[in-house]
């Protein structure tokens, strides 16, 4: 999507979310999160779910060369949200974090709407991206996942406070659920995100964490990930985009 476009898609996004947060109806925004070596493999992966997708995620550390301007190019009416996870993270890259951001940024550039900076990464270097994000703008994104379990509520209220002061528009939290508590727990940060007027995403991985991925949509959720099928998830218990909008669907249905 070229850049006005991208950021004329963002703002009719985030201008619904706001109207709808305030009338206390709305759904979050489903992401097709994508994987793949090749930007010409990403397009073709895309092509037969891609519209069932409010914003796609193209996941530069799977990439052997970070380049989306092809996929920008081909699909110009989807914003696209540029994320390069490192491996201490979960994700795949292990260069340095110089390189890391400058990938980002260079992916910013090339028509990126939307970009992912970890809440980990040293504040410096994260608040020079962030700065680079409002100029181009571009809408930030801060991140925090954990991949072993769920703190406590004091921990993870700590976290959300931390990503409204960091600068960026938005934030996703995203744990590990070992037990029904834990999703409920984490979908709880939903009423103070909500309460403060801060797009948060907020769901778990795993097979418990599952259903948290459909009704974060529902409680106020910024915006929920899924893969183009079950065999090429980007985290543990991602449901494939086709069948989480058909869970949406369904529950419109009969709400």
């Amino acid at each position: 999507m070229p850049p006005l476009l991208a950021h004329c898609a963002m703002i009719d996004q985030m201008s619904s979310w706001q109207d709808q947060q305030k009338a206390g109806l709305r759904r979050g925004l489903l992401c097709l999160s994508l994987t793949g070596e090749d930007v010409d493999i990403l397009i073709r992966e895309a092509a037969a779910v891609i519209h069932l997708a409010d914003l796609v995620e193209i996941r530069l550390d799977s990439m052997r060369k970070p380049d989306i301007a092809p996929f920008v190019a081909r699909y110009t009416t989807v914003p696209v949200l540029a994320t390069n996870r490192p491996q201490w993270e979960g994700g795949h890259y292990n260069g340095s974090e110089e390189q890391r951001l400058l990938q980002l940024e260079a992916a910013m550039q090339a028509g990126a709407a939307y970009v992912d900076i970890e809440l980990r990464t040293e504040a410096a270097l994260r608040d020079t991206l962030l700065t680079k994000a409002d100029t181009l703008g571009v809408w930030s994104l801060v991140s925090w996942h954990d991949f072993t379990g769920t703190p406590d509520n004091e921990t993870l209220q700590g976290i959300v406070q931390a990503m409204q002061s960091s600068g960026a528009r938005s934030g996703k939290i995203v744990t590990t659920a070992k037990k029904p508590a834990d999703v409920v727990r984490l979908l709880a940060l939903l009423n103070q995100a909500t309460a403060a007027f801060f797009p948060l995403s907020a769901f778990a991985m795993g097979e418990v964490g599952s259903i948290s991925r459909l009704a974060t949509l529902y409680l106020g959720g910024h915006i929920s990930y899924a893969s183009v099928n079950e065999s090429s998830s980007t985290a543990p218990g991602q449901l494939s985009l086709g069948r989480l909008h058909t869970l949406c669907e369904l529950f419109e249905k009969t709400a």
